[in-house]
């Protein structure tokens, strides 16, 4: 699926498609405020951390992830992380086996997750969580699910792109908010927004004042894997949520991005599409390059064809994070 584009507006207006689809919005909205108004079907023995959104699409919610479960397994915790597995066939509770399962069988997402820590997937978040538990985790990250009342969190986080901000501030599928930002925010602890100084100002100027909780900058790195892109022509190729960002990211390491094939966000690799792409990248005479999200995805026989660029979460100042984490494992 593709992020409609009058979600975010470049004027900052409200585009006629959005006002049309305003009271489906406000349908959805009450929807969701009901859901929620059941309170939690399960409270874990441990403690929960969701990372989460607002935003309907990508936000930066897999890097943060990530960063939380370095920082958590840095301090000695056996981390779990518990994830939906968006597009995965399979139901789970099931823990992710990167050399068993593929993204087909349990999302791209999960199985990336699954590098940095034991990663159980569940269409049921409370029977993951449950899984977890059993498994001997000491503190579970529940990759996504602010809106859901399946499990009581203990903490959250709301990750926002700082350039899109909260888009038309509309609900879906009148612009991309999942529930209104103040009722968010009254059921989580710190609003962490990403990416680079602009974006961030960006932010600033159209959205801070919305911003009651306290806020964390961060913004993605390319890590450095010793890759000499200075002037290697590339084909970059991206079926994230926002895929400019990563050419951005690649241009920015000095690579000559001579085409950039957006793909929908999670859209499947296919032989036929991946041969597609080769034959593009043979004329312009470029080395494929894709995320590490997307990296999962590739059909095996392609997998040596692509190189990938993985990025980190680089927090401005961590404070606020280490703090949220002490109050969770304060021994």
């Amino acid at each position: 699926m593709r992020t409609p584009r009058f979600w975010y507006p470049a004027d900052g207006g409200v585009p006629w498609q959005a006002a049309l689809l305003r009271p489906l919005g406000a349908l959805y909205a009450a929807g969701t405020k009901r859901r929620l108004r059941k309170g939690p079907t399960y409270r874990a023995g441990v403690p929960v951390l969701c990372v989460g959104n607002v935003n309907a699409g990508g936000t930066g919610k897999t890097p943060t992830a990530i960063a939380m479960a370095e920082r958590l397994v840095a301090r000695g915790l056996s981390v779990a992380i518990v994830s939906r597995g968006y597009k995965g066939r399979e139901a789970g509770p099931l823990q992710v086996d990167p050399a068993r399962h593929s993204a087909e069988d349990v999302g791209d997402e999960p199985l990336l997750l699954a590098a940095f820590a034991p990663t159980w997937v569940a269409r049921d978040r409370a029977e993951g969580v449950k899984a977890a538990e059993v498994a001997g985790a000491q503190i579970i990250l529940l990759d996504d699910g602010l809106q859901s009342p399946a499990v009581a969190k203990d903490a959250a986080i709301i990750v926002v792109d700082a350039a899109r901000g909260f888009g038309n501030g509309l609900m879906v599928p009148a612009g991309p908010l999942r529930e209104p930002i103040a009722a968010a925010q009254a059921r989580a602890d710190l609003v962490l927004t990403v990416g680079d100084e602009a974006a961030q100002s960006q932010f600033d100027a159209h959205w801070a004042s919305e911003v009651t909780l306290p806020r964390v900058r961060a913004h993605l790195e390319p890590l450095n894997t010793g890759m000499p892109w200075a002037g290697l022509r590339v084909l970059a190729f991206a079926g994230i949520g926002h895929p400019e960002k990563f050419f951005q990211t690649v241009r920015g390491l000095g690579a000559d991005l001579v085409h950039a094939e957006p793909l929908g966000d999670h859209q499947a690799l296919t032989p036929a599409l991946m041969a597609r792409l080769e034959r593009d990248a043979k004329a312009h005479a470029a080395q494929l390059v894709t995320t590490e999200k997307d990296a999962v995805r590739l059909p095996d026989t392609f997998r040596s064809k692509v190189l990938t660029v993985p990025v980190r979460l680089i927090f401005d100042d961590p404070g606020p994070i280490d703090a949220l984490l002490d109050r969770l494992n304060p021994g």
